[in-house]
């Protein structure tokens, strides 16, 4: 039962039993800049009164931008049925399935899931428990030196900055080697990562399509990088492997990525979903939950929780990870987008995303001072340079009803004039033709 004082002698007793002087110190850890300026709070309101309040408020955010936006996270269209089904009452509300006997409808999902996302990578072992693309690469990162015994991780600087940053701050106080590698023309440096390579490092960190989305091909780094007894991890963005060529193909140790582009709406930043897809002799070595298809003893199917190396499970130090969660529900709404559009409208949805953002390449070309960078092919999102700085483009023309992208210079140094322009199936050609028509009278003015 909570307690309300109503006087300064209640006041100063509960302070007296804290051990505080005054209420002051109890913030006396806090700048005096960031403290609240004022505990006058008003009266409280009904129901209706927040709502209307709170709508009011609502009304000054810039809503209805047409959205060219990406730098790892996609506005995509989410069929009704993925949210009419993860909405069910028996999924929404489901936790962890620790006890099978009860939870066999969950524990299916899941195993369905880590099947999409092995046929997805062209890999053998996919898992369920990843927070977030950048959790999951440093998941993988941690994986490689268990496997490898080694410290040393080098890194292409064309992985997404955020990503980066997550990893560097999750291992900051862990003795391991960071090496970053330029990008050339939009493309791996190879001379780079090849002169970093040495009977040291555990693993080379790749994406494609990368941050400037330029598309590779790396079979000669892991060629390279599988001769020194290194790993590779490559961050993919799912929606591209329906035309790229996978992971797994070109021999790739450790997948990883974001699944918010299968059907998880953009929602201010989450919840999302990292994946992980792995070789089969590295499944031991594997972080989080992995669902198995077993069989009781009448032969019936049935699935189980396998290989639960977390710290709940078995001793902590040897446990593979402590921040893996029950990422089920987003999970759920992943394998039932890919369920929905089967590999076939998979394959189709790449092409129309490859095709739009080619188309608006060629729009983009029609704009003298704008320059588009071709160096190297790109899946759905390309890069451009812009005559004056993109952070102040990007504002004007949310005023014009645009996102119209991510401004590079916010992550790499000398890059202030250039702009990250993504274009997604929900793009019309119409909308493309505007936002030029929009960005190059933002451009003259």
């Amino acid at each position: 039962m909570s307690f309300i004082p109503h006087s300064q002698n209640e006041v100063s007793q509960m302070l007296k039993a804290i051990g505080v002087k005054s209420v002051d110190d109890l913030f006396s850890d806090i700048k005096k800049e960031l403290r609240p300026k004022s505990f006058d709070i008003p009266e409280g309101k009904s129901e209706f009164e927040v709502i209307e309040y709170l709508k009011k408020i609502s009304y000054k955010n810039a809503t209805g931008l047409i959205n060219f936006v990406g730098a790892g996270f996609y506005d995509h269209y989410i069929p009704a049925a993925v949210d009419a089904l993860s909405g069910r009452s028996e999924f929404y509300t489901a936790y962890t399935p620790y006890q099978a006997e009860c939870s066999q409808g969950w524990l299916q999902a899941i195993y369905e899931y880590q099947t999409a996302i092995c046929e997805l990578t062209d890999m053998d072992v996919a898992n369920a428990s990843l927070y977030d693309g950048g959790t999951a690469l440093y998941e993988a990162c941690m994986m490689a030196i268990r496997i490898t015994g080694r410290k040393k991780i080098v890194t292409d600087s064309g992985v997404n900055m955020t990503y980066r940053s997550m990893l560097y701050t999750y291992t900051s106080n862990l003795n391991i080697e960071f090496v970053e590698t330029p990008v050339t023309h939009g493309q791996s440096d190879r001379d780079a990562i090849y002169k970093c390579l040495d009977d040291r490092t555990a693993a080379v960190i790749l994406q494609n399509p990368n941050f400037f989305g330029a598309v590779d091909d790396h079979f000669d780094i892991v060629k390279k990088a599988h001769e020194k007894g290194a790993l590779v991890i490559q961050s993919v963005y799912p929606v591209s492997l329906g035309i790229l060529k996978t992971p797994g193909a070109i021999g790739c140790d450790i997948v990883t990525g974001e699944g918010q582009s299968l059907g998880l709406p953009l929602s201010f930043g989450g919840p999302y979903l990292g994946f992980m897809a792995v070789k089969k002799e590295y499944v031991r070595k594997m972080p989080g939950r992995i669902a198995g298809e077993s069989a009781d003893k009448e032969g019936r199917t049935g699935y189980v929780l396998t290989l639960q190396a977390r710290e709940q499970h078995i001793r902590r130090q040897n446990a593979t990870s402590n921040i893996c969660s029950n990422e089920a529900l987003c999970a759920l709404r992943a394998v039932i987008y890919l369920s929905l559009l089967g590999p076939g409208g998979l394959k189709k949805l790449a092409q129309v995303n490859f095709e739009k953002a080619e188309f608006a390449k060629k729009v983009f070309d029609d704009i003298p001072s704008v320059e588009v960078k071709r160096s190297s092919p790109t899946f759905n999102e390309f890069t451009v340079l812009l005559p004056r700085n993109a952070d102040e483009v990007v504002n004007r023309m949310v005023a014009k009803g645009y996102a119209c992208g991510f401004p590079l210079g916010r992550f790499y140094k000398g890059m202030d004039n250039y702009l990250l322009v993504a274009v997604t199936e929900k793009r019309t050609k119409e909308e493309i033709v505007k936002f030029k028509e929009s960005l190059e009278a933002v451009l003259c003015d």
